[in-house]
């Protein structure tokens, strides 16, 4: 599965388009944690997606003072 078919489903699923690379990050996470998308399917979007400027909160600092 590539970014554009990720986008596809995603816009399936919520009947609108991702706002950001960060929309299709998480929803990719989840897709691969409900068993839907294989671990190395999962790891080529996440490279693609960072790529396309997506990152992890916890990159970020986001959620450091948790």
């Amino acid at each position: 599965m590539g970014i554009a078919e990720l986008k596809h489903k995603f816009m399936v699923v919520k009947h609108c388009e991702p706002a950001e690379a960060n929309e299709l990050l998480d929803f990719a996470r989840r897709l691969y944690l409900r068993g839907e998308i294989s671990i190395a399917e999962y790891r080529d979007l996440v490279r693609d997606l960072e790529k396309a400027g997506a990152y992890q909160p916890n990159e970020t600092g986001e959620f450091a003072g948790l």
